[in-house]
Formats: structure tokens, sequence, C-alpha cells
């Protein structure tokens, strides 16, 4: 694996100016190799390179691209196994996440791409007028740490169907995937500056691609603090910016004979990826006659989850991240005890008996208030809030008052007590029951979750630009 260079119009090719930085491993705090990190001259050098390059990709046939995507996705196939491996080593996914879910869905991004761009219609007539859909140009994707081979093809596959080229700064704290990507790219045959790749931080790489004049569009996935950042750059040259951002997704329970099912199911999800995804269902809105019952079973459920070494088959639960993401873990589990909520089980510290890496105690609050830290700020570790409702239409406010509005979830049996929650929460996706819509579902919040949508026919849409001819 390449660490130590970029890789820009169809090269591995060296930075600029030296600098490195430590890939952690977060389960033993332990480095496994150092990456170059970019400045703006090499973002210079892929802009440019991927400016050249859209010249001629964006006038390809639909054909040429189906191979290509399909060429990407029979190398990705073989590839499978390392990429799980390297989601794993990076971020601290276990293994059966990595494999099952993290690496599983690139695939899925790969076989939706294709599928659309099948059906895609580029030009079609509409009333007495000829409607365009032309690839938008040069695309800056920046990519987060949590999530990190999802949000990369999610973003690259609709990006080559449109026609587009790409710059992209994946996660300088998770790199290994992306690695793997570029090192598929380029077997696939791909032209030469159709993608490219540099590491970096943040407020250079990612600010130096915001203010670009030659990118076209940035697509950012990250805190909603980084797509401000993002937007405010864009804007100086009025491209395109499409954000996907923070969330802390409320999870209605509805009082029925489901109800142990439900709150089981609840706390699995806010758990799952050890808490660090921006969808996870993080709040849950409990009746209040069956609040302690609610924290009874979420202590059983919390606490029959394995917390522990990633490689394992039998372990749920993987560190977090990083010591700075498990230091704000902390500091957000301490504000929780301290406003007054009832800890149910977990809280500070590691959990017993692990010593190295940055684990968390999976953790359950009761009686919170929507008011408190710990239901409104977005923790991105394992820690449940458990709300009471009194009514559905308190269950309602209770959900929509928070400044994300990513995604939301509904669980019990009655299905017209399903859809009536559901058509009143403010918010991109809701889940049903835990029903998930994979990679054919839009994926895109409101208020402060973003704007723009990711994803099948929605995501392509993003990366074209329509184009009316009139007097035909």
């Amino acid at each position: 694996m390449n660490l130590s260079q970029f890789y820009i119009n169809g090269k591995w090719v060296d930075p600029v100016k030296p600098e490195e930085l430590d890939v952690i491993n977060p389960a033993t705090e332990k480095s496994v190799g150092r990456i170059s990190i970019g400045s703006s001259q090499d973002v210079d050098n892929a802009v440019n390179a991927a400016r050249k390059a859209f010249n001629s990709f964006s006038k390809t046939k639909v054909q040429e691209r189906l191979e290509l995507l399909t060429e990407i996705r029979n190398i990705y196939k073989k590839r499978f196994d390392e990429i799980a491996e390297a989601i794993m080593t990076e971020m601290g996914a276990p293994i059966n996440l990595a494999s099952g879910a993290q690496a599983s869905v690139g695939m899925a991004h790969l076989k939706t791409a294709i599928r659309v761009l099948e059906t895609q219609k580029f030009e079609y007539t509409h009333n007495n007028m000829i409607i365009r859909k032309e690839p938008i140009g040069v695309c800056g994707l920046i990519t987060p740490w949590n999530w990190p081979i999802n949000q990369v093809v999610s973003k690259l596959a609709p990006c080559i169907a449109a026609g587009c080229t790409a710059v992209l700064k994946p996660s300088e704290i998770a790199p290994l995937s992306a690695i793997i990507i570029s090192e598929i790219i380029h077997e696939s045959g791909a032209p030469p500056g159709i993608y490219n790749m540099v590491h970096g931080y943040g407020p250079i790489v990612g600010e130096a691609m915001s203010n670009h004049a030659d990118i076209d569009m940035m697509s950012f996935t990250g805190s909603t603090r980084g797509g401000i950042a993002v937007a405010q750059a864009s804007a100086k040259t009025v491209k395109r910016v499409s954000q996907e951002l923070g969330g802390k997704s409320p999870n209605i329970i509805i009082d029925d004979a489901q109800f142990q099912r439900s709150v089981t199911r609840g706390v699995s999800g806010c758990m799952s990826n050890t808490g660090q995804s921006c969808n996870a269902p993080t709040r849950m809105l409990v009746p209040a006659h069956r609040h302690d019952e609610a924290l009874e079973i979420a202590k059983v459920s919390a606490e029959s989850m394995t917390t522990g070494d990633p490689t394992l088959k039998t372990t749920d639960i993987g560190p977090l991240v990083s010591q700075t993401q498990f230091d704000k873990v902390q500091k957000l589990l301490k504000s929780g005890v301290q406003s007054g909520a009832t800890l149910v089980t977990g809280g500070v510290g590691k959990p017993d008996g692990i010593e190295e890496g940055y684990f968390v105690k999976p953790t359950v609050f009761g009686n919170v208030s929507n008011d408190m830290e710990i239901a409104q700020e977005e923790i991105f570790g394992p820690v449940l809030s458990i709300i009471p409702y009194k009514t559905d239409e308190e269950a309602i406010q209770i959900a929509n008052d928070s400044e994300y509005g990513l995604a939301a979830y509904v669980a019990g049996e009655n299905q017209e007590k399903l859809m009536y929650f559901a058509r009143h929460l403010n918010a991109g996706q809701i889940h049903l029951n835990y029903v998930s819509g994979g990679s054919d579902a839009p994926f895109g919040g409101f208020k402060k979750s973003g704007n723009g949508r990711e994803k099948a026919e929605w995501g392509l849409e993003e990366f074209l630009e329509v184009k009316a001819i009139m007097g035909t």
C-alpha cells in the first residue's frame, strides 16, 4: 500500500512539500504507517489534472462509463477482504461490521450507480424544448472517517457515472481504504486525471479545494462546523455545494406489544459502529408510563454487547477512532451525570479489563430531558439517551426539537400510527421498524444536517447541470 504518495493524473506522485502524519490503529493506539500530508500546491496539481481530463471524459458515451464502473466493481470485489481489513485497522470497526456493512456498502453503491446510469435520460423532449443534463465539471470530494468507503464510493460512483472528474480528500485519520480505492481506479484503466487523491488536513487541503476556481462542485460529508466552512469558502466562486452533516436522530417507540423488541433493536442501532454514525438513533423516546421498563430492557441489551478486539468475530463494539474523540465522549458522559440524567449502565472510563485502545463503555441514560447537552449534542459514541413522552404530539415536538434533521426512527406494530409519525418528523430519512433503504434510498438531511442528496438517482442528479434548448 502506497502511503507516502498522492494519486494524481493516473500516477503515484510525491507531495510538493514533505510532511507526514501517523495513521493510528485506535484499538492499539499504535501507528500502522505514515501518510504524506498535502498542500495547496498538491491540490492545484490534482485540479489541473482533473480539469484537463474533464474536457474529454465529459464527452464519453454512457456505455464507456458503464464499462468503467463495471470494471471498478469487479476489481473491488476481488479486493473486498483487504478493504474490510483496512477499515477495521484505520477506524476500529469490528471485523463483522467492517466486512458485512462497511465494505459491503461500497459494492452496493457501485451496483446502484450502474443501474441508474443504464436508465438515466441525459437528453429528452419536454413540451417544445429539449432538456439536456450535462456533467457539472470538476468535483471536490471530502469524506469522513466513520464510514470511509461508504462515503468515498457514494460520491465517486455517481461522479464518474455523470461524466465528471474528481479530486478526493479522504479523512487523514482513516486513509487506508481510500488508498485501496485509488489502486482499484488505477487498475481499472480509468483515463488519467478523472480521479485524483490528495491526503491532508481540512483547513489546508479542504479549504484549498473549496476556494479553487477550477472546482465546480464540492461534495462534503462531515461535521456541521466543517460543512459551514466548506460552504463559506465555496461561496467565493459560487460553486455548487452538497453537504451531508451531523445528526441527533430521534427514535419514537410506540406503546404496544412490540415494545421490548423495539427498545432492544433501538439500543443495538445506537451502539452499532461504536455509535459513530451520523444517523444513529441516539434519542429514544418512550411512553412515560413505560419509561422504567424501557430502562431495564436497554440495560440488559447494552450489557449483553461485547466490547473489545475488533479482529474477533464475537466483538460487537470496537474503539472510538481517536484520543480526541475519546476525550469528547468522556466529557459528554460527565455532562449527562451532572445534568441529572439517570446513569443506567456504562459511564465514564474504559470497560473493565481494557487498558489500551480508545474504548468506552456502552452507556444508557434515562430520565433525559431534551434540553440536556447529551440530548442536543452529537456525541458520536455508544451513548443512548432515553426521553419520556406523554402524548403522540409531545413525542413529535421532542423529536423535531433539534438543530439536526438527518434521520428519524419509529418502531411499533400499528402501521397507521407509524405513518402518522413519519409524516410529521423533520428528517431526510424515516426508518420504520429499523428498515433501511440501503444504496437505493436518497440520503441527506433537513436543517443543519445539510443539503442535497446522495445515492441512486438523487445522487447522480447532484453531479448534473440542467440545460434547456428552446426553438427546436
